[in-house]
């Protein structure tokens, strides 16, 4: 049962990467086509932004409610619609309608399985999910360029994408039975019934530690958040690498954390997740350490990124994947929406805000940029690791 369950799992991860992408790769068309500026991308990343936002902030009360088998399915469905919405857009303020259920399912669908994968699964398959999720976000866009470049247009991956996502739909509402199944047994083997009323914003905030996560997760996401949208601006502008080398190892980041993932599978269960992370992030420093370099040969800044992007590997799917164990069961689904919450909101402000220190101070500071939120992820952590320690030593509740 839990293994049928588990590959269903590992599809649902590989269809909510692959909208992830989809934005960016295929804008360049879009706007052309709508005929807007440039930056009206903005307007519809911040609309899906705050759709994922305000899903992440009531994961707990709909979790509660309906149970996390039929959120993942209603909300792979929203966003199967509203691709299919965006395919059939002929000018910009639909885009922008179209958005709000794209944002909304895709926050969902990404708190209610990554709080039922922490609960049920080992750290092992939490690593390997999120390889999965990487390798869809890849193949995003290469389906948005093979229809451009096959006379499909960027309306005719939209669709592909949203089929692939109705298909889904369908196979996740098929396994409902196995998402009964898993509940009952866990239910049976349960020392005593979860608490049936959700946790609001407040109470979660007064659990010891989760400012603290929030803080480290909001950190994490936007220093990977950063260098994927700025790292090959800055090798080009301020170290003069050629565009195309510039490009490759840009991407190389993604690459590095997709693989990452995958090795981090074979490990994350002899270390534990707090070693994980601790690993993770002090890689991810060297990493940023060999760009800031201040010298000419940019080999170490080139190679700097690629294990960058290692060390990003392993920090986000240990961080959610502790936090049954730090905040206790009943809490973990509410606690990890709040937390998707927090690294959407880094994943949607950091970057802007880098972008306005590049055009006003100078793009020489990404790395330092980076490298800041880097280090508040290790010290936040290593505060919540002491904080969870003692409350544990004590014996207190985890719940406020």
């Amino acid at each position: 049962m839990y293994s049928l369950l588990l590959a269903v799992i590992y599809a649902a991860f590989i269809s909510l990467g692959l909208p992830d992408s989809l934005l960016g790769s295929s804008w360049p068309v879009m706007q052309q086509e709508f005929g807007v500026p440039v930056s009206f991308a903005g307007i519809v990343f911040m609309i899906i932004a705050i759709g994922t936002v305000v899903a992440s902030l009531l994961s707990d009360r709909l979790t509660r409610r309906f149970g996390a088998g039929k959120v993942t399915a209603a909300s792979v469905l929203m966003t199967g619609i509203a691709l299919l919405g965006f395919s059939l857009t002929e000018v910009f303020p639909l885009l922008c309608l179209w958005a709000i259920p794209y944002g909304l399912g895709a926050g969902a669908v990404d708190a209610a399985l990554n709080n039922y994968v922490a609960l049920h699964y080992t750290s092992r398959h939490m690593s390997w999910l999120h390889c999965f999720w990487g390798i869809g976000a890849s193949v995003g866009p290469y389906i948005i360029s093979a229809c451009l470049s096959g006379g499909w247009g960027w309306k005719g991956g939209y669709r592909i994408i949203s089929v692939l996502q109705l298909i889904l739909t369908i196979l996740l509402f098929l396994s409902l039975p196995l998402w009964k199944q898993a509940a009952g047994a866990e239910a049976a083997g349960a020392e005593s019934p979860a608490p049936e009323k959700a946790l609001g914003l407040l109470q979660v905030l007064r659990i010891p530690g989760v400012p603290l996560i929030l803080t480290a997760f909001f950190c994490s996401c936007s220093m990977s958040q950063t260098c994927i949208l700025w790292a090959s601006s800055y090798l080009v502008r301020q170290r003069q690498v050629d565009e195309t080398t510039a490009a490759s190892f840009a991407s190389l980041f993604l690459a590095g954390v997709t693989f990452g993932r995958f090795l981090s599978g074979f490990i994350s269960e002899k270390l534990g997740d707090q070693r994980m992370i601790r690993m993770g992030i002090l890689t991810v420093i060297g990493g940023l350490s060999l760009v800031a370099l201040p010298i000419e040969f940019d080999g170490l800044a080139l190679a700097g990124l690629v294990v960058a992007g290692l060390g990003c590997a392993p920090i986000y799917p240990s961080i959610i994947h502790s936090a049954p164990g730090n905040f206790g069961k009943e809490a973990s689904q509410a606690v990890i929406g709040v937390q998707m919450a927090a690294a959407y909101i880094g994943t949607a402000l950091s970057p802007p805000l880098f972008g306005v220190i590049a055009s006003r101070i100078h793009i020489g500071l990404f790395p330092f940029f980076a490298l800041f939120f880097a280090f508040m992820v290790l010290l936040m952590t290593e505060l919540l690791n002491r904080t969870v320690a003692k409350r544990k030593a004590a014996g207190l509740k985890d719940l406020p």
